[in-house]
């Protein structure tokens, strides 16, 4: 027998030898569907549970790290405390300042690990009763890229007045550039759900005693695995006038102008949600908006 048939007969006795497993798995044609029955909230308690304020005790505000303090920026808080301007909350009043692009404005937060559900309950006022008066006067949830001053990258879900009064607005700030969406709601309380999975961060809101939303999905696997997480407020677009181009000269100084925001935030509670491996979290075909809804807000929510 030649050489080369030996090695034929060799090659063949081993293709033989593999078997099925040879065989390559046949590709998926579709997503597959989470049912609404297998979804399951998120957990509370455990390591992130730990972070969670009900703002009934004023020591609670030194639980949280203001950005003004931990990256030499201007404060731009006029008012912050915990169960004193208003009793069981925390009250934030900013100073004329925005998040928007590159511009920075004030935010409290937790530096937090891994997927997250971020559930608060809050209220936002003007100055003299009802809504803000002055454009772009929100707060809300926000999470950020720590260490992310010069290259900005963060989301956020706020609420009061954006465009207009009444208004829930959603943002994305990727390496500096925002992109927002508005969605129209009834004054009064609203709880806002801010959540990151492995490479989904969604935004959802429920107006008082009214039905949970999905507001935005987005694909955002590059954050990094440690993350800022927390309370932002911010009023007053309307006075930065010549400065609305020129981010970095506005984060020099403090803008004077007409602050117009009131936020109350009732509680913040840190939840762990739990995403099967095999569904696609960012495909509404895979991942429904009521079984989002599901998976990222508290049971009974």
């Amino acid at each position: 027998m030649t050489a080369k048939v030996m090695v034929f007969l060799a090659v063949i006795g081993l293709l033989a030898g593999c078997g099925p497993a040879a065989t390559p798995s046949p590709t998926p044609t579709g997503p597959v569907k989470l049912s609404l029955a297998a979804a399951t909230p998120p957990v509370v308690g455990g390591e992130v549970g730990s972070a969670s304020t009900e703002f009934d005790d004023a020591a609670q505000l030194a639980l949280w790290s203001k950005l003004s303090d931990t990256e030499q920026d201007l404060d731009r808080l006029a008012k912050a405390d915990v169960n004193t301007t208003v009793k069981g909350s925390l009250y934030l009043e900013p100073k004329p300042s925005t998040w928007f692009d590159g511009f920075r404005g004030p935010f409290l937060y937790q530096e937090l690990a891994g997927p997250i559900a971020m559930h608060m309950r809050v209220k936002v006022d003007g100055k003299k009763g009802g809504l803000p008066k002055r454009k772009f006067s929100l707060g809300g949830a926000m999470l950020r890229a720590p260490g992310s001053k010069d290259k900005p990258n963060w989301l956020s879900i706020t609420v009061g007045t954006a465009d207009a009064s009444g208004q829930v607005e959603v943002k994305d700030t990727r390496d500096g550039s925002s992109k927002t969406d508005a969605f129209t709601v009834k004054d009064g309380w609203i709880d806002l759900v801010l959540a990151r999975t492995d490479r989904l961060v969604a935004a959802l809101y429920k107006e008082d005693g009214g039905a949970w939303k999905v507001g935005k999905r987005w694909a955002r696997a590059e954050l990094p695995y440690v993350l800022q997480w927390g309370v932002t407020a911010y009023t007053d677009w309307d006075s930065f006038a010549a400065l609305k181009k020129d981010a970095a000269k506005a984060n020099a100084q403090q803008i004077k102008g007409l602050a117009d925001l009131k936020l109350t935030v009732d509680f913040v509670r840190f939840l762990r949600p739990a995403l099967p491996k095999y569904v696609d979290p960012l495909n509404s075909a895979s991942v429904s908006d009521d079984v989002l809804i599901k998976l990222l807000t508290p049971a009974g929510a």
